[in-house]
């Protein structure tokens, strides 16, 4: 096991808008950065939090198999909602995502979100 940073980065997420990694690798961990609504090509989907759970997921998706991973992998996973009304429907979001895989979460409300996003996903997984 190395104990290096490995930077994981992929085009086929939302590119970070301030200074920060998709992810980094170590350890034989995988640790993600936050995902806002946010497609590869820039548009933050705001109108729909249900869309907007899945486009999080997606992002997640992409940078873990950027690193060699999967969501299988995942073991722990934060859910930041600016609004807890929401919750029900994201809930019903990620497990259609997660199928049978119960990775560990925290969902905590928040006051505010970068670029106005109503969710962020932020997820821990093995290599």
């Amino acid at each position: 096991m190395s104990s290096a940073l490995r930077v994981i980065s992929t085009a086929n997420s939302a590119a970070p808008r301030a200074p920060y990694s998709q992810a980094i690798g170590v350890n034989g961990f995988i640790y993600c950065s936050g995902q806002i609504p946010m497609k590869p090509d820039g548009v933050i989907i705001m109108d729909d939090i249900k869309a907007a759970a899945l486009q999080c997921l997606t992002n997640l998706k992409s940078v873990l198999e950027a690193g060699g991973s999967t969501i299988e992998k995942i073991f722990k996973v934060n859910v930041y909602l600016v609004d807890m009304a929401d919750f029900a429907a994201v809930n019903e979001v990620y497990s259609e995502f997660f199928g049978t895989h119960r990775p560990a979460r925290t969902c905590i409300a928040i006051k505010q979100l970068p670029l106005g996003a109503h969710i962020e996903i932020e997820c821990i997984a093995l290599e």
